[in-house]
């Protein structure tokens, strides 16, 4: 089998049982299952929900807590069970595992995501499987990943993977409701993740994982623009991950377009930075930006709003307000206000500044917005 670098993600409702808690049987066979991929030669990581399953009933709660307070303690108390049993299971396999607890921060901050991908790259040169969950414990709403099927994907463009397989209830991506639409059919193979596919997408399917299939569909579209093979879907017993890879498994294959393969500033700045501002910009501009990679001159900008410095990241937007893409500025704002409209060597001149671009074109990224995740 040829090396490959392979993304798993595991959501809640797939580790855990009719109770709602943490099944050792499913852990097991997962376990068992992404031993078998590293024993061929892959390298995997693992993304696995379920930390609040394994936790809420030894904090006394019947059923899993609904208030954020609630799930980030049963979250603090089960994470270390979770990692717990998947030590165990993977020590029978002669496999040593590592924990990440990730916060979007982790990633919003340019030095830390690419110090955390330097960690990754040398755990899997060590042969150990590094088990990834969002923190959840510290997590703060508005700057959290979502849920794990987001981070499975940006983990994914982040270590250049060549498969994310996100495992789920549903063997896949069907055209209605399988659950109550007896005729709706299942698409085997989606070349890449368009809009109407992502409108149609349900919402979420379980009780258990905070995850629904629009998230599993958004995050497919994610790791595709970051040129990684996706698969949606279920398996049984040992050998459902080496089946998925060889194209066996039961479930969506969505290819990949492969725009930012191999450009970390680029897959950084477009996924996992926060602007902090926003550049309107007139037609002409937004024609170039898009079709041609151009830098951002001063001279195409009518509008500027936030307060940012060099160096930080803005939006760019045409005169609709659809966004065009985002990149690091040359200027802070209030000196973008100062030489909006001018050519490049009359801002030179005004603002002091050695570059006539706003934005170089290699600092530079076209976005839709379902891709630009916040």
């Amino acid at each position: 089998m040829k090396k490959r670098r392979i993304v798993v993600k595991i959501g809640s409702s797939s580790l855990t049982d009719r109770a709602d808690g943490l099944s050792a049987e499913l852990v097991s066979e997962h376990t068992a299952a992404i031993a078998a991929l590293a024993q061929a030669g892959q390298e995997v990581v693992l993304v696995s929900s379920g930390a609040v399953a394994a936790g809420f009933r030894n904090l006394g709660y019947h059923s899993k807590p609904a208030s954020v307070v609630s799930k980030q303690a049963a979250a603090a108390v089960g994470q270390g069970l979770l990692m717990e049993a998947y030590t165990e299971e993977f020590k029978k396999h002669g496999i040593i595992t590592a924990q990440l607890l990730l916060t979007r921060q982790d990633l919003v901050n340019k030095d830390r995501f690419h110090n955390t991908g330097r960690m990754l790259e040398e755990l899997l040169k060590r042969r150990a499987v590094p088990i990834i969950n969002e923190n959840d414990s510290i997590s703060v709403e508005g700057i959290t990943f979502g849920d794990n099927d987001m981070l499975s994907a940006l983990v994914a463009g982040l270590i250049h993977a060549d498969h994310l397989i996100i495992l789920t209830d549903v063997n896949g991506i069907y055209d209605g409701n399988p659950h109550n639409e007896p005729e709706a059919r299942k698409y085997t193979y989606i070349a890449e993740v368009h809009d109407g596919l992502l409108k149609a997408a349900s919402g979420p399917g379980s009780s258990v994982g905070t995850g629904g299939m629009k998230s599993k569909v958004l995050a497919a579209r994610i790791a595709g623009s970051l040129g990684v093979q996706v698969f949606i879907g279920t398996g049984n017993g040992p050998e459902k991950l080496l089946d998925i890879v060889e194209g066996r498994g039961d479930g969506t294959y969505i290819g990949s377009t492969s725009r930012l393969s191999g450009k970390d500033s680029k897959r950084w700045m477009a996924f996992c930075s926060v602007p902090s501002g926003t550049l309107t910009v007139d037609d002409g501009a937004a024609r170039a930006l898009s079709a041609k990679g151009t830098s951002l001159l001063p001279v195409g900008i009518t509008g500027v709003s936030g307060t940012f410095r060099t160096g930080d990241v803005a939006n760019v937007v045409d005169p609709q307000g659809n966004l065009v893409g985002r990149g690091q500025v040359n200027y802070p704002s209030d000196v973008i206000e100062e030489i909006i409209g001018r050519t490049g060597d009359e801002a030179m001149k005004i603002s002091g500044g050695t570059t006539p671009e706003v934005i170089h074109c290699n600092r530079w990224i076209h976005l839709q917005k379902e891709e630009a995740v916040r």
